[in-house]
């Protein structure tokens, strides 16, 4: 596959270049460059809307790099190529750099959902239901489990409170892929957005959830503690709202989004056949359940 990063590489006349895999589907070259491999044209596409669109917008995201030939990418016979320059900064790494930029995360969130809004005018984008989905295949997939790893009961209480304020809740285009992987700083100062491929339209506060029950994943390099925890969710919230309002419903929404978020989870690798993995997400489901309260008080008096 290097091989044919180098040759691909030609075709905007970089030369002798210095390449590694940083993800599946990405390849730094060098210092300023980044290398995007797409198998799906549509996507790559859309993609290149979105970046393009949100650049125009004044949202710090990589720059998109045209080929010699003046195209915004290439392709071989299986996939399709861009290349972007490669933003400073880095994903945060410490516990300490967590608390302090909670607050600042949540800003970045409100002000990517506002500039997300104005994308939508311009492409039309997939809508994705959390509610159908936990109606349809999470709720299908548990059901073939014979309800093994969450009671039957307790799915259901979470679905019914899911569909009590679901219709209340703003749906927009959002990211959907929302960890410190994706969001760059530099001295703790925001330097960018990245990766955009899994962007649809959804409930807005996904991502907001999402994000802070990706803190409580036992694998993630920044493992924080329960109390930390919470004092980030409300820096969380707070930043997000000094931007962006939220409604009443959407806070108090909150907890049921994050228990059906890990139910799709524990769902998903479920049908994976990874059951390490669906144990972590049914751990983090439970913790969710069993703080609804505390989680509901942290935030509800931010409105």
């Amino acid at each position: 596959m290097k091989e044919n990063i180098i040759e691909i590489l030609k075709e905007w006349d970089i030369e002798k270049p210095e390449v590694k895999q940083i993800y599946d589907s990405a390849w730094q070259v060098g210092e300023e460059y980044v290398l995007k491999v797409y198998d799906d044209p549509d996507n790559l596409e859309r993609n290149i809307r979105l970046i393009s669109t949100l650049s125009g917008l004044g949202i710090p995201v990589a720059k998109l790099i045209n080929t010699c030939q003046d195209r915004s990418y290439t392709k071989d016979t299986a996939n399709y190529y861009i290349l972007t320059q490669r933003l400073q900064g880095s994903p945060i790494v410490s516990n300490n750099q967590l608390e302090k930029l909670s607050y600042q995360m949540g800003r970045i969130l409100a002000e990517l959902h506002g500039a997300f809004l104005e994308c939508e005018k311009q492409e039309d984008f997939g809508e994705n239901s959390l509610l159908l989905e936990m109606k349809g295949w999470i709720k299908d997939t548990l059901e073939e489990n014979e309800w093994e790893i969450v009671n039957k009961s307790l799915f259901e209480d979470t679905l019914l409170n899911l569909e009590k304020w679901y219709d209340n809740l703003p749906v927009q285009l959002i990211h959907r892929d929302v960890h410190f992987g994706n969001f760059l700083f530099e001295e703790e100062q925001f330097c960018g957005y990245i990766d955009f491929d899994l962007s649809q339209r959804n409930i807005r506060i996904f991502d907001l959830c999402y994000f802070l029950l990706g803190l409580l994943c036992e694998e993630e390099t920044l493992v924080v503690t329960e109390e930390k925890w919470f004092r980030v969710l409300r820096n969380v919230f707070q930043g997000y709202m000094e931007v962006n309002k939220l409604s009443t419903q959407e806070l108090q929404a909150v907890p049921y989004v994050m228990k059906s978020i890990e139910l799709l989870f524990a769902a998903w690798f479920l049908g994976q056949k990874d059951m390490g993995c669906c144990k972590d997400a049914m751990k983090i489901f439970k913790f969710v359940d069993n703080n609804t309260e505390k989680i509901l008080e942290k935030i509800v008096d931010l409105n």
